[in-house]
């Protein structure tokens, strides 16, 4: 079954794509059936530059144990960093 839960959000930032780096101004995050991994479902992200085309694209695809261990790692590393650094 689909959840169709999906989040959608504006970032700043670079990817790299097959044809070099490329800045990135959305995320889309959901968790459905995956293109790749061998999962029946996965949180699926997908990190964009829709200006630029379909190719402006990188995706990932995590098993949910994995998707939550990173989300940790993130908001772990950002809490030990000087709040004067994560400013912009």
């Amino acid at each position: 079954m689909c959840t169709y839960v999906t989040e959608n959000v504006e970032i700043a930032g670079s990817g790299k794509g097959a044809n070099g780096w490329f800045s990135l101004g959305e995320a889309s995050v959901y968790f459905d059936h995956p293109a790749h991994v061998p999962l029946e479902h996965s949180l699926n992200i997908d990190f964009l530059q829709p200006e630029l085309g379909p190719s402006a694209r990188v995706a990932v695809e995590l098993d949910a144990a994995s998707a939550r261990r990173l989300a940790e790692a993130i908001l772990s590393t950002l809490s030990q960093v000087p709040q004067e650094l994560t400013q912009t």
